[in-house]
This record gives structure tokens, sequence and C-alpha cells, in this order.
């Protein structure tokens, strides 16, 4: 290996994090021909591709994955010995990716993240909600939140939270649809759900645990869709008690007798887990889960 300009690194870490080269251009002030230069200085002195190009971007290679949680950590050191001779910067800097399920990242965590963008403002949150997180990749996420642990990989694992669900329905389609006294009574009435093929973990299904058999002709594979349809008085939807209790006119069906209970589990990739801007991101989520939300009926 050649010996390289540690100022090389700064490039690097502007173009994994924006994955273009105009982006990390813009971050550091720079030129896309400079940036372009500057990565391939460093692939020559390194002996290794750092990106696969594409149209769309440019992606890290392994190499480049296994380079970057280093140079991230160089980039750490050399702001905090700046701060430690009395010149302090603005914080931490950069990029971060946060993948979640729709649920807690629509209706609860995004109306917290402002109160971090305050606290760290030369930080950018990319949050991802998406119906199903099947991997962490690079482009996924540095952190997620999901419903299960990581069946594969290496990682940083534990969880976040329980929370409670339960059959609602609107008040107005309540008062007129067939009283609900029984857990079969239930098959008299229409139901809100997700799509039953697209359903990718056994977290998901709700109904079959409930009461098998039960009429869902309206399937939706957004917690949002589902939501919106309960509201309309649609029919009967299981929700979760975070998301229906801000709702005013969600009324629990067989409380006392019907109640499920999920998980969530956030996690990092072991060789990220312990970048100042994973740990600090990952520290703030658990403090506005145990400050502000309500996922659990108490027993």
């Amino acid at each position: 290996m050649r010996r390289y300009d540690w100022n090389d690194l700064s490039f690097f870490i502007e173009v994994a994090r924006h994955g273009t080269l105009s982006g990390a251009a813009r971050a550091i002030g720079s030129d896309h021909a400079t940036v372009s230069r500057r990565i391939a200085a460093l692939e020559h002195a390194l002996g290794s591709a750092l990106f696969h190009r594409s149209p769309v971007g440019y992606m890290l290679t392994p190499a480049g994955a296994a380079l970057l949680p280093h140079a991230e950590r160089v980039e750490t050191a050399a702001r905090e010995a700046t701060e430690a001779l009395g010149r302090p910067q603005a914080g931490l800097a950069g990029k971060i990716r946060l993948a979640t399920p729709d649920g807690f990242g629509n209706h609860f965590l995004a109306r917290h993240l402002g109160e971090f963008a305050a606290t760290y403002p030369r930080l950018t949150i990319e949050l991802v909600t998406v119906s199903q997180i099947l991997s962490l990749s690079q482009r996924e996420g540095e952190l997620s939140v999901t419903l299960a642990p990581p069946g594969r990989g290496r990682f940083q694992t534990e969880r976040l939270t329980e929370y409670d669900l339960e059959i609602y329905g609107d008040a107005g389609y309540l008062a007129k649809a067939p009283p609900v006294r029984t857990r079969q009574d239930l098959h008299d009435h229409r139901f809100i759900g997700y799509v039953d093929d697209l359903i990718f973990t056994r977290e998901l299904d709700y109904l079959g645990e409930i009461l098998p058999g039960l009429n869902v002709p309206l399937q939706a594979t957004s917690l949002l869709g589902q939501l919106n349809a309960v509201l309309r008085g649609d029919g009967l939807c299981v929700l979760p008690r975070f998301i229906a209790g801000q709702h005013p006119t969600l009324v629990a069906v067989l409380p006392g007798e019907i109640r499920l209970r999920r998980s969530y589990w956030i996690n990092a990739h072991q060789e990220q887990a312990e970048l100042p801007r994973v740990r600090v991101l990952r520290d703030f989520i658990r403090r506005c889960v145990e400050r502000h939300g309500d996922f659990r009926i108490e027993d």
C-alpha cells in the first residue's frame, strides 16, 4: 500500500454519505472534478476500488464499507482534537439514515426529530419509513428499528420497547354496526388489514391470531392506509395503542379480552454502532420512547 493524503479520507467519507460526487462536492465546498480526482488517488494508493460507479450514484464496495468506520473515527478524532485546543466546532456533522416501520417512524418518531435536529444542526437525518425492512444495507440505513431482531449479519441489537395492539372502530361506525359482545361477534363485521400475501413477518399477522376466518375486504400495505379507512368508518382494524390513542373517535373493541403485544428492536451494524453520529441518534430514540411513548396498557 502506498502512502496517501489523509485529507482524501474526508472526500471518501462525503461521497459515501451522499452517494454522488456532486453531493460530496457541495458538502466539502469543492467541485465535481476535484472530488473524483481525490477518490481516484485514494483508491490508487490503497490498491482497492472503494465504490461501484453507476448512473444513479456511488455505492460502497466491500473494501469501501470496511474502510468507512475507520475513516469516520479519524474524522471524529480530528474534530475532538480541534475542540480540545479551544476551537469548538458546531458538533457532529454528516448524514445518517434511519430505517423504521411506517407506524413507528411516521406516527411516533417523526414528530420528535426536530428536537434532535436543533441539537445537532450539522447532522442530516434521513428517515426512511418502509412497510418491510429485510436487511440493513448501506443504502437502507446505518440504524434501524424493526419488528424482530435481524436474522443474519453482525449487529448490535436491543429491544427498544414492547407495544400493545387492540381492535378499534370509529365511534360512528360502532353505533350503527352489530354489537360486539364476544369474540365470535367479530364475524359480523368487516375488517381492514394487511395484504395477505405481502405480510413479510408473523408479527404483522394479527387477524389469524385473533380469530380465523374474519372478513377482510379492504387490505393495505401501509398502516396509514388502514388508519384512514377505519377513521372513515369502513370497518374494524387492529392498531397499535400509541397510534389509536391520537384519534379520539376510535374506540377499542373487547378491550378486556383481546390484546396483542409486539416489540420494536433497534439495530446497528457492529462496526458502526459506536460511531458518534449513530450513538447519539440511538440514545435520542431511546429517550423519546421512555419520555413520550404510550406503548403499553398497564397490566
